[in-house]
């Protein structure tokens, strides 16, 4: 695999879940890895499974809902490495499972600020230097909850519709200047973060946990949730040369619960 060979990607959120997956099979198509998260410990153990690989990695603790720490990030990429080619988008919390009503504006505040605006100002951040390059990719993790409404998780499909929009709009305003910007909506996808939800999500509707997910697997076309291997590969070949013609675009990767 040589895909990514000698391009240097920030992955925001690169420390578990899908992030990790993005960053690992980055590392192994030749790019050198940047992690942005605010938990270390994650991003460490990440880091050094890319090292064991033969990677080049670094980490920079980011709060991506902070402009300072944004651009503290972009600073440590080029002090590094000298260039930034791609930012994957990724990091972002699941906010309250809760009425409107019954939901501070505090928690929705938290989301879209963390969900949305870290999405516009990581972006933000990176595009001079990859404006200077004529080169860039910029890859928004959403959500199959920017597809379609998601009662109990206003502020969270709130956010992940928006990012769409961003992608679209980033895509139109940069691509004469050689950057793209495309979008992965994951629906759900095995490992914890999905129990916390359908956890937190039975306890809100009073309903058993089974039949909350029985209910996620029902939309599937594929009987079964996606993994998040399935998602990196997607990122993968997203940020590749051999996509150079897409930009602008959403791709689904849900086992086919939403297909549009």
């Amino acid at each position: 695999m040589n895909e990514l060979a000698d391009k240097v990607a920030i992955i925001t959120g690169g420390g578990y879940g899908i992030g990790k997956q993005i960053a690992l099979l980055y590392g192994k198509a030749g790019a050198k890895v940047v992690l942005a998260a605010r938990s270390l410990e994650p991003m460490k153990q990440t880091c050094a499974e890319l090292e064991r690989a033969g990677a080049k990695s670094i980490y920079v603790a980011t709060d991506v809902s902070k402009e300072a720490a944004c651009a503290k990030m972009t600073d440590e990429t080029l002090k590094a490495f000298g260039r930034i080619d791609i930012l994957v988008n990724n990091a972002g919390i699941s906010g309250p499972t809760k009425r409107i009503t019954d939901m501070s504006l505090a928690e929705w505040q938290e989301t879209i600020d963390i969900d949305l605006t870290g999405t516009w100002l990581a972006s933000r951040a990176v595009l001079p230097a990859m404006d200077k390059q004529r080169s860039g990719n910029i890859l928004n993790i959403s959500s199959g909850a920017g597809r379609r409404g998601y009662p109990m998780r206003s502020p969270y499909a709130a956010a992940k519709w928006a990012m769409i929009g961003l992608t679209q709009t980033i895509a139109g305003e940069w691509g004469q200047r050689g950057i793209r910007c495309n979008c992965i909506c994951p629906g759900a996808i095995e490992g914890d973060r999905i129990e916390r939800v359908m956890r937190a999500r039975a306890e809100a509707l009073k309903q058993p946990y089974e039949q909350v997910k029985a209910g996620f697997l029902s939309t599937a076309a594929l009987n079964r949730m996606a993994t998040e291997e399935e998602v990196a590969r997607v990122a993968l070949v997203l940020v590749s040369d051999a996509y150079a013609g897409v930009t602008g675009q959403t791709i689904n990767v849900d086992c086919g619960s939403i297909m549009n």
